[in-house]
């Protein structure tokens, strides 16, 4: 029986984890969950998982949460503020913690996880973007195991040999293959991007995120934060990954060997299926997702991304060549430009010139953090300039 502790749990990621660990009660057990401010979905969470303690990131709203808890006769411990995500991801009890809090403000929690030996479901992309090596050798020195849960990540994880460890260069990979549907705007004509509303941003062919994910799909910033991801997850050089656009979103990567072989993951695209691989790993288990039918899925189609149509993805190629802390300026950048987008500040091709504006700016040096305040530093200052660069 592992302890289960979901940071992020009334997420799209984090309620998929709950439906997986519901399915194998005599292997799950949830210790504990995680939400930036959303009660009521914790509250439900709670009355039917029953984890030892609850955290909610917005303070405020603790006293209330605790109220409600103790009404439904729960003895659930209430933490609040960002510190509780940190001791939610220590928690002795929590033998495996998914990190599934969207953006930079998953970072300290992840870390934490990484540094008390967890094994840790690493859904947050940006933590390991902004922290680089930070996070990887913090996971070595204590004995972690990272496993990916983006469906691209996940599903190179799984094509690569038994005993691959995170952040470490596997010998006889060529390069690996990013997919992409390409998003609700891959066919669009490129002059009506100007006038892209969120709803439609939002509206992704294949998969149900949140907004901001949905938005970075949209503009392919996605993909870009996955190929820095994947550089540095699987130890690759610049250039050692690409990314190609699948509209079908059948194959959800590949990895080619030196030898000429290309393997491939293949599935519905559910992220229930690389939950369930990371939970159950090196076994296997159930996920609820249904087999693929490939007569059904018919033709599978590939194609080079437009970076004329995708800006955002040729930012992310130049940040991940230019390496050091240009990363972690591109991810805080393109945070703050897609939260005016979705407040109806900026417009949709505003995102990447905000982003570019910001990384023209800076002078990213070459070296690695050498802390978590390091990182911190410029994420602050990347947020300030893109801040000024949006239109008041």
């Amino acid at each position: 029986m592992k302890g289960v502790a979901i940071l992020g749990s009334t997420g799209s990621i984090g309620t998929s984890t709950l439906d997986v660990v519901e399915r194998h009660p005599e292997r799950f057990r949830v210790v504990a969950l995680a939400a930036r401010s959303s009660v009521e979905r914790l509250l439900a969470q709670a009355e039917r998982h029953r984890p030892d303690c609850v955290a909610i990131a917005e303070a405020s709203l603790a006293p209330g949460l605790e109220r409600e808890l103790r009404a439904r006769g729960l003895g659930t411990e209430v933490l609040a503020g960002p510190g509780a995500l940190e001791t939610l991801a220590r928690l002795p009890a929590a033998d495996y913690v998914m990190a599934a809090i969207v953006g930079a403000a998953g970072l300290r929690s992840t870390l934490a996880a990484a540094r008390a030996g967890k094994r840790v479901l690493l859904a947050n992309k940006e933590a390991l973007v902004m922290s680089g090596r930070l996070l990887l050798d913090a996971a070595q020195a204590a004995g972690a195991t990272l496993l990916p849960i983006d469906s691209e990540h996940n599903a190179i994880f799984q094509c690569l040999p038994h005993g691959f460890r995170a952040g470490e260069a596997c010998a006889g990979v060529r390069r690996i293959l990013l997919t992409a549907s390409g998003g609700p705007f891959l066919r669009a004509p490129v002059e009506r991007l100007a006038g892209v509303t969120p709803d439609e941003a939002c509206a992704h062919p294949k998969w149900s995120m949140g907004r901001k994910i949905s938005v970075d799909s949209a503009t392919l910033m996605n993909k870009g934060l996955e190929l820095i991801e994947a550089q540095l997850l699987f130890g690759l050089p610049p250039g050692g990954v690409e990314v190609v656009v699948h509209p079908q979103r059948a194959v959800h990567s590949l990895v080619e060997y030196a030898d000429g072989s290309m393997l491939a993951q293949l599935g519905n695209p559910d992220m229930r299926t690389p939950i369930a691989h990371a939970l159950a790993w090196p076994e296997r288990i159930d996920s609820g997702v249904g087999p693929l039918d490939l007569v059904r899925a018919g033709q599978l189609q590939f194609e080079a991304p437009d970076r004329a149509r995708f800006r955002c993805l040729a930012l992310a190629e130049a940040a991940a060549a230019a390496g050091g802390h240009a990363p972690a300026v591109l991810n805080a950048a393109n945070e703050v430009a897609v939260a005016a987008f979705l407040d109806g500040r900026l417009n949709f091709t505003g995102i990447p010139a905000v982003i570019e504006n910001v990384l023209a700016q800076s002078a990213p040096a070459r070296a690695r953090a050498r802390g978590l305040d390091d990182v911190l530093t410029v994420d602050a200052w990347a947020r300030e300039r893109a801040r000024a660069e949006v239109p008041a």
